[in-house]
């Protein structure tokens, strides 16, 4: 037998409690009979103001990541779905590989990072993608980590605008305005494609929007990660309204 409602797919979903896009942006691409199980990692909504007050969010951050997932595997789920991204990145590929064996090693299951998300997303436009403008949320230590990561997958990184958000609530208030003020300044250069990282970035509807002006991939990083959880997890819906990348790959 299986789940009455989640009959093709439960996907436990973590991330942090103070993110409010996640859930939502998942839940409008949802195809039927997926269903989302989140689990959240537990941290205040504290001022960051700068690397320093950066890298005691990501502690706090990693204190709470392995609590969150064994709270989730207690539903059953089929697969796992991080909607939470600077950690996926931090130390480079080699970092994003160990972040994943470790999960691997708990979860028991599929789990999709955010950071393989991006690059996996980026391959599918083809081998002419190698230049890009990234936008983050972060201060700059977390920018230098997106930076080497992409890098070190073969990107040229050409462009990358920190937006230097003062808490993880307040990532989730930048406006449409500001998303596209930002992917228009990301865009110079000769940019093959644009990616925005940082999941609390509502970023999903604009980037769809900026794509189809622009004539280039602009990959929204809870697009690519949930858009990859499906095509690992086999399920090759098209799903419209959101991008390229959902609808045609």
């Amino acid at each position: 037998m299986t789940d009455s409602l989640g009959h093709r797919a439960k996907f436990g979903v973590l991330a942090p409690s103070t993110n409010t896009s996640v859930q939502p942006e998942f839940d409008a691409m949802k195809p039927w009979g997926v269903t989302h199980h989140h689990s959240r990692l537990i941290i205040p909504d504290m001022k960051v103001t700068g690397d320093k007050t950066f890298l005691a969010m990501m502690d706090l951050i990693r204190a709470a990541l392995f609590p969150a997932l064994e709270a989730v595997l207690s539903c059953r789920p089929d697969y796992i779905v991080l909607g939470m991204s600077a950690e996926t990145f931090w130390d480079g590929l080699d970092g994003a590989k160990e972040l994943q064996r470790k999960l691997d090693k708990v979860a028991k299951m599929g789990v999709c990072m955010g950071s393989d998300a991006c690059q996996a997303a980026l391959r599918a436009y083809g081998k002419n993608v190698k230049r890009l403008g990234v936008i983050t949320p972060y201060m700059p230590i977390g920018d230098k980590q997106v930076r080497r990561f992409f890098t070190e997958c073969g990107f040229e990184v050409v462009n990358l605008l920190g937006l230097k958000c003062k808490s993880p609530v307040l990532i989730a208030h930048e406006s449409k305005k500001r998303l596209r003020d930002a992917i228009l300044e990301v865009n110079r250069g000769k940019v093959d494609a644009i990616v925005q990282v940082g999941t609390n970035l509502a970023m999903a509807e604009v980037a769809a929007m900026a794509e189809f002006w622009l004539g280039k991939p602009v990959i929204a990083i809870n697009t690519a990660t949930y858009w990859y959880a499906l095509r690992q997890y086999g399920i090759k819906d098209r799903v419209y309204g959101w991008g390229s990348l959902l609808a045609e790959h």
